[in-house]
């Protein structure tokens, strides 16, 4: 991506600040890009490094808004920063549902089918040796508890990765609340 195209993106996501915060945040990325040029860095290299513009754009909007209520405690500000937030919420929401909900049903679906191979051994290594099997009792034996173990398994395999998606979530929420937290600060000390 060039530095036209970065800053035509960011400026369009600007848009609905005031003007003066608006041109604050674009010189500093022009500034961002000179300096990379100064550097030896292509224009591209620079706006891999910034990240994806639209959504700089709507955290700058959400930080903005949210320090706009600290400075001026108002009805109208406060209603700023709330929407500000949402729309970066909303916006993530979208995004992430796609990759969320299948990966959700897909632990669901290991989960369920775990515990029913367990019983599936369970039942294999309780009444498997009854049914006369053609390796005999102990070959029902042995394979119920291969069975049950196979359940655990897929068990322990969708704790592992619902643990990894909580910590894919926290990891998110936490780059938000890098977003927010400076407007918080200040009005904690205020």
């Amino acid at each position: 991506m060039t530095r036209a195209e970065f800053m035509s993106r960011l400026k369009r996501g600007l848009v609905g600040l005031p003007t003066t915060t608006a041109a604050e945040i674009t010189a500093d990325y022009d500034t961002h890009f000179e300096d990379g040029a100064a550097a030896g860095r292509t224009e591209a290299e620079v706006a891999a490094a910034l990240g994806d513009p639209d959504r700089l754009a709507r955290e700058l909007r959400a930080e903005a808004g949210a320090r706009r209520w600290n400075q001026e405690p108002g009805a109208s500000s406060a209603a700023g920063a709330i929407f500000a937030i949402i729309g970066l919420g909303a916006i993530d929401i979208l995004i992430l549902l796609p990759i969320v909900l299948p990966l959700f049903g897909s632990l669901v679906a290991v989960l369920v089918s775990g515990v029913a191979v367990f019983l599936a051994g369970g039942f294999t290594l309780v009444a498997g040796p009854f049914f006369d099997p053609p390796g005999g009792p102990l070959f029902a034996v042995l394979a119920g508890v291969g069975v049950m173990g196979l359940g655990i398994f897929m068990t322990a395999l969708c704790a592992v990765f619902v643990k990894w998606l909580i910590d894919a979530t926290v990891w998110y929420a936490r780059l938000h609340y890098r977003v927010i937290k400076p407007a918080l600060d200040q009005h904690v000390a205020a």
